[in-house]
């Protein structure tokens, strides 16, 4: 079975840099995969906005303008046009067991590529990615370098582990090596105490937050319980990746301080199987894990209502498999967010967010072609008409102008 092929057929003029996965899935790349075309014509409406629609744009030489050129176009590309979609939380580069070697990273930034995902954060990685940062048919990846965690307080071979006392160099040294982004692990079970519990104490915290932001870099943090919150809100946190624990008393804090969600819904819903794993052992815990799956839509509903910035994210790379970006969007929307509104956490909003170019004037030609409204159907996501990276077509019927 042949599957997210760049180009049907791989063209001969194209380097064969085909990738088996298990199952024997084939995934095709191709870093040469044609001549860049000097002009692509986007002849559908573009939404520069989740509001605002544009007719009229051309891609050139790779990048966007709205402005007509002289000559004819090479490709015409019909239908809703809007920019590459973002995950805000995703681990090119990890396997269940830790790093992973470079041919599958290589093919997880192609799933992520192949089903719409031209921008990703990265949320840690034992992997030094920086190789696919100048791959140019590849997405493109904003590193946080490793997770910090609490020694053998998270999955082995993840992250750094480290005491409270080490931890605002340990954050230092991962400001300096990634792309603007620190990853901290706030909680996990502490199995003496049979629960969750938070992973540093809040003077530490204080310390590393500190630390990354005179670096220049903001941090994001694994959280699962409720009290964790509060030492992050207080230490001056800029995002929650997963923030289950969200309570009535934390929420006007995200929104005074700022603080993003990335509540990464396909992940929480992985909270079933591990309380059923953890009932005999450790049955408190079991029962909070399974609490704080059964209020995980109405928190990110109350979030998103009092005006917290929501963004998707997917936690691809362990338990969750790559390509799955809609999918969370779609969970976004069945936890009540409107569809407009789940489409911009992976979309406009997202790419702001991140300092990243949208659908503007002069920008990368980094865009989606849809067969739908994607705001009315997001589904019309699932099958994306074409996707274009960097001003070059890495997937969809190739038509040369007649």
């Amino acid at each position: 079975m042949v599957v997210n092929e760049a180009i049907t057929p791989m063209p001969p003029a194209a380097e064969d840099r085909s990738i088996t996965m298990p199952g024997n899935v084939v995934l095709w790349s191709a870093v040469r995969l044609l001549p860049m075309p000097e002009i692509i014509e986007f002849s559908g409406t573009v939404l520069t906005s989740p509001d605002s629609e544009h007719h009229g744009m051309w891609a050139v030489d790779g990048k966007l303008t709205f402005i007509r050129p002289a000559g004819n176009p090479d490709i015409v590309l019909d239908g809703w046009v809007l920019p590459g979609l973002t995950d805000a939380h995703c681990h090119i580069g990890l396997g269940p067991a830790g790093e992973v070697p470079g041919h599958v990273a290589e093919a997880q930034a192609l799933q992520d590529r192949n089903a719409g995902t031209l921008l990703v954060r990265d949320a840690g990685s034992p992997s030094d990615t920086r190789w696919l940062q100048h791959r140019r048919d590849m997405p493109r990846i904003i590193r946080s370098g490793r997770h910090v965690a609490r020694t053998r307080r998270y999955l082995k071979n993840l992250a750094l582990e480290v005491e409270p006392g080490d931890l605002a160099e340990t954050v230092r040294k991962q400001a300096r090596a990634g792309d603007g982004w620190v990853k901290l692990v706030g909680d996990w079970i502490d199995r003496d105490a049979g629960d969750l519990a938070p992973s540093f104490p809040a003077w530490a915290l204080r310390d590393a937050v500190l630390a990354a932001h005179e670096e220049g870099a903001r941090v994001t943090a694994h959280c699962f319980a409720e009290d964790t919150l509060d030492d992050m809100l207080d230490a001056g946190i800029d995002c929650i990746e997963h923030g289950t624990g969200l309570l009535p008393r934390h929420i006007p804090r995200f929104v005074e301080q700022g603080v993003a969600l990335v509540p990464t819904l396909i992940n929480i819903g992985t909270f079933p199987d591990i309380a059923e794993r953890a009932d005999v052992k450790f049955p408190v815990y079991a029962a909070h894990m399974r609490s704080l799956w059964t209020r995980r839509n109405e928190r990110v509903l109350e979030a998103f209502e009092a005006g917290v910035r929501i963004l998707a994210g997917t936690d691809a790379g362990t338990v969750i498999a790559h390509g799955r970006i809609v999918d969370e969007v779609l969970a976004l929307n069945a936890a009540g967010l409107p569809a407009a509104a789940a489409l911009d956490s992976a979309a406009w909003a997202a790419r702001s967010w991140l300092g990243a170019e949208g659908v503007t004037e002069g920008a990368s030609a980094d865009v989606l072609v849809c067969a739908e409204d994607p705001r009315e159907s997001l589904t019309t996501l699932k099958t994306l008409r074409s996707v274009v990276l960097r001003g070059e077509l890495v997937r969809g019927e190739l038509q040369p102008r007649e």
